[in-house]
């Protein structure tokens, strides 16, 4: 992972002082880093060559680094991680063309791999996500579908854990069953993980997970907690002034309704679908190469549901 970080930083070394400044200040503000290190323990696991392996990280990493810059103009952020965003103190213009940068710089590097169906992997990863962020700007807002709901996680998170995994096998000396197991792992644990967040959502602390509590239902965007909650409590007049697009109508209305999800089993039941992800991402691991990397994927898939933030 030091190797990782490091390439990451070398990105802007021969470019201007402010990209190279805005980069290592992005990279310095945290993360844990988990889907290159999903990358890596796939690969590891797999028999890749290590100096593709890290390419491949860095470049999964610095994707994930550029989508956040934009989400962070998007959605007006000041703080992540309790750093500032770059928007907080640049331009949108400069924070915008920085994003682009990072973008860029992550595609050389999936390059670099010498693998052309993984580059073909990562060009059509960065539209879904795009593509994603895009269907929940404009149509996602007050949308009670399950269907609705699952193809926007898989959009903005899913996809991204998915290549890191299928990309890590597609990189080593094995045959297209593992893969497809690897892409199903990849799937599973970045679906969970998203519901968790979900959940961290109405039950987090604002300190730790960055943002007010209940944000997401703020902003008119429903989530599984309240997809369920909506499922068991139909005639609840919050729940049919929501249903009904009064969604930014009342701010009251929806501070009450995220008091009445956090007080139900709706969290518990979101809770529940998140571990049958993870069963399914411990399944799909079932015939790998036993070992210590192996043991590692599994404990990561598990995180995902014990995780705090």
């Amino acid at each position: 992972m030091r190797q990782v970080e490091e390439l990451m930083r070398a990105q802007a070394d021969e470019h201007r002082p402010e990209l190279r400044a805005a980069l290592h200040h992005l990279l310095a503000s945290g993360g844990k880093r988990i889907r290159p290190t999903l990358g890596l323990l796939a690969g590891n696991m797999l028999g890749a060559d290590p100096d593709k392996l890290i390419t491949l990280a860095a470049a999964v990493e610095l994707l994930h680094t550029a989508t956040l810059v934009h989400d962070d103009l998007i959605d007006g952020a000041l703080l992540r991680r309790g750093s500032p965003t770059l928007n907080a103190s640049w331009t949108p213009a400069a924070t915008v063309l920085t994003g682009d940068f990072i973008f860029a710089r992550a595609a050389k590097l999936a390059a670099e791999t010498d693998c052309l169906p993984l580059m073909r992997l990562f060009a059509e990863t960065l539209a879904l996500i795009v593509n994603g962020e895009l269907t929940q700007l404009f149509t996602s807002r007050g949308i009670a579908s399950r269907e609705n709901y699952d193809q926007r996680i898989y959009a903005k998170t899913a996809s991204l854990f998915e290549m890191c995994a299928r990309a890590a096998a597609m990189i080593s000396p094995v045959d297209e069953a593992v893969v497809e197991a690897m892409r199903n792992y990849g799937y599973q644990v970045g679906m969970a993980f998203q519901i968790v967040d979900d959940i961290l959502d109405f039950n987090g602390q604002q300190v730790e997970v960055g943002k007010p509590v209940g944000s997401d239902l703020l902003q008119g965007l429903i989530t599984l907690p309240t997809l369920y909650y909506i499922e068991e409590h139909p005639d609840d007049p919050d729940v049919q002034a929501l249903l009904n697009g009064k969604v930014n109508a009342n701010r009251g209305m929806l501070l009450r309704l995220v008091q009445s999800i956090h007080k139900s089993n709706a969290i518990s039941r979101a809770m529940q679908e998140a571990e049958k992800y993870v069963a399914q991402a411990l399944r799909a691991l079932a015939d790998m190469p036993s070992g210590i990397e192996r043991q590692a994927l599994e404990d990561l898939a598990r995180y995902i549901v014990d995780r705090r933030v």
